[in-house]
């Protein structure tokens, strides 16, 4: 008998739980006839912001350009370094690099895959500090970076905190929520990520005025009228279809994110005493879970005998940056990165996505307790 095929993730099931909400927020749209930047956009905004304390938020087309726009609204270009890690989607990379600014990698802690501010500060000899204009911690996976510590080491060197959010809407530190610490944040709406659109979105978010200006500037060619730029920009925005979307879907966020940690907790509970290495959540952390990650050693050969079981998993980062051949020599790095690279052999993604039934998540937990 065939074993009962779970996927990784299901971006589908969100729009069958939500459907008729959905489907008519895009009859709306249509039925409307304003497709860009209109009233769908700005109420998005304005909705997303007040989740976020009040926060200045900018639609833009996806997660890549909010940082960039990010970046530039800093005023980080050629010449400055910007420190993130190695131990994530190549996009913050990329964002930094286009932003015409160099990436300097640091490493992550062993226990939450997020920047490890106590190596960064013990290994900043090793490079020249005069060049860094801005941090990035990216809250990977959906827990939050230690921002306390970020923020301190980031006010001693004078440097701007552009928090990276793409897996973490809603995720909290303190009952506070990630976006709101740093100077600037940039969201990702992917269909994957747990505010996730139909399609690509993001959003830049901030609660320095002058910031939230010259952000608006960039996503639209630099200009506030049709004819006249008053700096360099590019083309960037979240449509109407996308933006009522979101709308929906942001009303329902918080339980999604309940629902998530339900789901970590029974595998938490469930894979207790197997051999596989799970991750602590650290105190003052409510997770957003956006993914479910575990540690083995045979981690390839786990993931093989699960396929076989029906689990599918991912491998979200097999290949630390700074290993990749496109960014050698385009890379700088801070101290050795041992833990990021030592996370690319070991560390596998459970199916994890909001909808999952209870029945489900047991026959994950069966499946990974009888291949390990």
């Amino acid at each position: 008998m065939t074993a009962p095929f779970i996927p990784q993730a299901e971006p589908r099931a969100s729009y069958y739980a939500h459907r008729s909400e959905i489907d008519a927020a895009i009859a709306g749209v249509l039925e409307g006839g304003t497709y860009v930047l209109g009233d769908e956009v700005r109420q998005f905004e304005r909705e997303f912001g007040m989740y976020h304390a009040g926060a200045s938020t900018i639609g833009v087309g996806n997660g890549v350009d909010a940082l960039i726009i990010a970046l530039r609204a800093c005023g980080v270009g050629p010449g400055d370094g910007v420190i993130t890690v190695s131990h994530a989607a190549v996009a913050t990379i990329a964002a930094i690099e286009q932003a015409g600014a160099t990436p300097i990698l640091a490493d992550i802690t062993r226990a939450t895959f997020t920047l490890d501010t106590a190596s960064l500060e013990k290994a900043l000899h090793t490079i020249d500090r005069t060049s860094i204009k801005a941090i990035v911690p990216v809250h990977l996976y959906g827990h939050p970076v230690d921002m306390p510590s970020v923020l301190a080491l980031a006010r001693e060197n004078e440097w701007l905190v552009i928090e990276d959010c793409a897996q973490s809407a809603g995720a909290t530190l303190n009952d506070r929520r990630t976006g709101t610490w740093g100077d600037v944040a940039a969201f990702s709406f992917h269909p994957v990520s747990n505010l996730g659109a139909i399609g690509d979105g993001g959003a830049v978010m901030t609660s320095n005025p002058h910031l939230a200006e010259r952000a608006r500037l960039i996503r639209e060619h630099g200009r506030w009228d049709a004819h006249v730029s008053e700096t360099a920009g590019i083309h960037s925005r979240l449509d109407e279809i996308q933006a009522s979307i979101l709308r929906v879907k942001l009303r329902h966020l918080d339980a999604s994110n309940t629902r998530r940690r339900e789901i970590a907790a029974r595998y938490v509970l469930g894979l207790s005493g197997v051999e596989i290495t799970l991750s602590p959540v650290c105190d003052g952390v409510s997770h957003a879970y956006n993914q479910f990650v575990i540690r083995h050693r045979d981690r390839d050969g786990l993931r093989t005998r699960l396929k076989a079981a029906g689990v599918e998993t991912l491998v979200h980062y097999p290949v630390p940056v700074h290993l990749q051949p496109a960014w050698r020599g385009l890379v700088q790095q801070v101290g050795t990165l041992r833990e990021s690279e030592t996370a690319a052999l070991e560390v596998l993604s459970l199916p994890m996505f909001p909808e999952m039934t209870d029945e489900q998540v047991d026959l994950v937990v069966e499946a990974v307790r009888s291949c390990c």
